[in-house]
């Protein structure tokens, strides 16, 4: 026979029993480990969803650079100019706690900020129209007039398309 199949096994020593027991008490050593690594990462994250939730600052919400609404007049303004021009301009208007209705924002005095605009833009040079400070003189009467004249909340102005002949 061989040396392989005689070999009988040595009894243990108290010293390797003694950490074999140990490792039983603990549950196994990986299991305990596993706890101890999950634990942080748990509490981590519930401390980030919290903050987050509770504490972080809240995003602000961005400013309009256009304030209220915006209006734009159904019809075209052709008037008469200065000199035998004429003038053509569409309007739209900023208005602030406009009124909605079922086909959008209603100004029910149209008509007469219709009419204002049309009284002055009459008989204007065409240079008053095409020279960007006096039209913005012109555009800040209109306003005025409108604030005066009417109730409708209008807080700006604009041309949006123009042209003088």
């Amino acid at each position: 026979m061989s040396d392989e199949a005689e070999q009988v096994p040595e009894p243990a020593s108290p010293k390797k029993d003694k950490k074999k027991n140990k490792k039983k008490e603990k549950g196994g050593g990986k299991k305990s480990k596993k706890k101890l690594i999950l634990f942080p990462i748990l509490l981590l994250l519930v401390a980030g969803v919290g903050y987050k939730m509770v504490l972080a600052p809240k995003p602000k919400a961005p400013v309009k650079k256009i304030a209220g609404e915006l209006f734009q007049l159904e019809k075209e303004f052709i008037v008469n100019l200065d000199e035998g021009h004429y003038g053509k301009v569409s309007v739209a208007l900023v208005v602030e706690g406009a009124v909605v209705g079922k086909h959008g924002i209603e100004l029910p005095q149209e008509p007469a900020v219709r009419a204002i605009i049309t009284d002055e833009l009459t008989g204007l040079k065409s240079t008053d129209l095409t020279d960007r400070t006096s039209r913005e003189a012109v555009i800040e009467r209109i306003l005025d007039d409108i604030k005066k004249s009417t109730d409708e909340p209008v807080t700006e102005v604009l041309f949006t398309d123009l042209a003088v002949q």
